[in-house]
C-alpha cells in the first residue's frame, strides 16, 4: 500500500496505537488530524466549553479543509457535541461558515440570542438567503411566470389577441403555393390580460426541528416568487399553532425570522387554516412541506386534505426541499395522501422551479416527478 494510502488510513483511524499503520504525519497533517479528532475522536475529542476554543478551532478548520467539507463537519460538531450554547456566542459567530443547515440552526436559536449576536445570526442568515437566490431565485420566477403565460394561451383569440408568429408555425403545412400564403386552420394566442390573479400559490411550512433545511429553502424560494404579480403567494408556517408569514415575504431574513423551529406538529390545523385562504379552489395550488408526523388529529387531517381536493385544490406534499436524500417521513400518512390523489415526494431545491411550473399549467405533477427520477410515494 502507497504511503499516501496510508497516511489517509492513519486520519481515518485517529492514530490510536491500534490503528497499525505506524505512519508518522507532517506537522500540518497532524493538525488536520487534530481538527478531526475534536469531533470524531471517542477517547480524545471535544472543544473545551469556551467561545474562544470554538472559534480557534473553526479558524483551523478552515483553512484546513475546503468550504463543503467544512460545512459538514461544522454541522457534526454542532450535532454531537452541542455547541448550540455557544453559537450565542458573537465570537464564534464570526467564525463559523454559512451554510442552510447552520441558518435554520439559528432560527431555532432565535429567542436565546442575546442581543450581541443577534446581528451577527442576521448576516450569516442573510448571507445564506443571497446564495440561495443566487442559484435559484430567477429560475424560480422565469419557471413560474412561463408557466402562467402558457397556461393563459387559447386557441380561440379574439383578433387584436392573435400571436401571428407561433399561428404561422403551427399552420405551416397548410401553405398554399399558388397563392404564396398560408391559410390558418388553427389559431394561437394568448387571453387577453386581466387585472385579476391568475393562479394562488399557498405554500404550507412544517416549522418542527427535522424540516429546517427544507423551511429555509421554501422561505427564501416563495420571496422569490411574491415578486410576480400574476401569481397570488400565499405563506404560512405551523407547529402546534399556525403563523401567516405572507406580509413578511418582501423581506426573506425577516421571513426566516419568523419562524420557530422544533416543538410540535398539527397539520389538521395548518390544513383548517388553508382553507381559509382558498377563495378559488381550480385556480389554487398548494404545496405542503411536511414529514406529515401529525401530532394533531390524523383522521382529521385526511378528511380536510380530501375536502381540498375534492374541491379542485392541487394539494402536493413535499416530504422535503433540501439535497440531503431521501427523508424520514410517516409513510402510513404519506400513502393516505397519495390515495387522495395529492403527489407526494421529495425534491431538492433544484427540481423545485420545474416542478412548480408543472403544477401551475396543470400537468400531472406525479407523472412529471417519475419523469425526473423522483420517488413518488
Amino acid at each position: 500500500m502507497s504511503e499516501e494510502r496510508l497516511k489517509r488510513w492513519r486520519l481515518v483511524l485517529g492514530g490510536e496505537e491500534a490503528d497499525g499503520t505506524q505512519v508518522q504525519l507532517s506537522k500540518q497533517e497532524r493538525d488536520m488530524d487534530g481538527a478531526l479528532d475534536a469531533v470524531y475522536g471517542d477517547r480524545r475529542g471535544g472543544l473545551g466549553g469556551s467561545a474562544p476554543n470554538v472559534a480557534r478551532w473553526l479558524g483551523e478548520l478552515r483553512s484546513h479543509f475546503p468550504s463543503g467539507v467544512v460545512r459538514v463537519v461544522q454541522q457534526d460538531a454542532i450535532d454531537r457535541l452541542g455547541l448550540h450554547r455557544l453559537l450565542l456566542e458573537p465570537e464564534v459567530l464570526d467564525n463559523v461558515t454559512p451554510d442552510v443547515h447552520l441558518a435554520a440552526t439559528l432560527m431555532s436559536l432565535r429567542d436565546a440570542l442575546p442581543e450581541s449576536s443577534r446581528t451577527v445570526a442576521r448576516r450569516i442568515v442573510r448571507q445564506v438567503v443571497e446564495d440561495i437566490e443566487r442559484r435559484l431565485a430567477d429560475r424560480t420566477r422565469s419557471a413560474a411566470r412561463g408557466a402562467l403565460d402558457r397556461s393563459a394561451r387559447t386557441s380561440r383569440p379574439k383578433p387584436s389577441e392573435i400571436d401571428w408568429d407561433r399561428t404561422i408555425k403551427a399552420n405551416l403545412k397548410h401553405y398554399q403555393p399558388q397563392y404564396r400564403t398560408v391559410v390558418p386552420e388553427r389559431l394561437v394566442g394568448h387571453a387577453r390580460r386581466r387585472r385579476s390573479l391568475a393562479a394562488n400559490l399557498i405554500l404550507a411550512l412544517d416549522q418542527s426541528g427535522s424540516m429546517g433545511a427544507s423551511v429555509v429553502h421554501a422561505g427564501v424560494l416563495s420571496a422569490a416568487l411574491a415578486s410576480i404579480p400574476a401569481l397570488d403567494t400565499k405563506v404560512i408556517a405551523f407547529d402546534t399553532s399556525v403563523v401567516d408569514l405572507t406580509e413578511q415575504l418582501d423581506d426573506p431574513v425577516e421571513l426566516l425570522f419568523g419562524i420557530q423551529l422544533g416543538g410540535g406538529t398539527d397539520i389538521d390545523q395548518a390544513l383548517g387554516y388553508c382553507q381559509t385562504l382558498v377563495s378559488h379552489p381550480a385556480k389554487t395550488v398548494m404545496v405542503l412541506v411536511t414529514d406529515l408526523y401529525e401530532g394533531g388529529d390524523p383522521e382529521s387531517m385526511l378528511r380536510r386534505a380530501a375536502s381540498l381536493i375534492r374541491s379542485g385544490v392541487r394539494v402536493i406534499v413535499l416530504l422535503a426541499l433540501a439535497d440531503d436524500g431521501a427523508p424520514f417521513y410517516d409513510r402510513a400518512h404519506a400513502a393516505a395522501f397519495a390515495a387522495l390523489g395529492a403527489p407526494v415526494f421529495a425534491c431538492t431545491p433544484d427540481q423545485f422551479p420545474e416542478m412548480l411550473a408543472a403544477a401551475l399549467e396543470g400537468r400531472d405533477v406525479g407523472a412529471w416527478a417519475a419523469d425526473a427520477d423522483i420517488a413518488v410515494v
